[in-house]
């Protein structure tokens, strides 16, 4: 099974790994938007940096959840 054919059945069959999945890119679209603007506030600098430490944390978290699908 490659990893696009463990994400889909993830995503179809597991609620948080879907969740994740959904949060995970709706944060790569605010960073998306937030990289195309010339100038940040120093709030959305902030705000950017505790998006990416999120996004991270939730890209790990899916990471761990493909590995255990791969390992059962």
């Amino acid at each position: 099974m490659t990893d696009d054919e463990i994400i889909e059945a993830l995503k179809r069959d597991n609620e948080e790994f879907r969740k994740l999945y959904r949060e995970h890119r709706e944060l790569d679209s605010i960073l998306s938007e937030l990289d195309k603007k010339h100038y940040l506030t120093t709030e959305e600098e902030l705000e950017m940096h505790r998006m990416k430490k999120e996004k991270l944390s939730k890209k790990d978290k899916i990471a761990e959840l493909i590995k255990n699908f791969k390992n059962d």
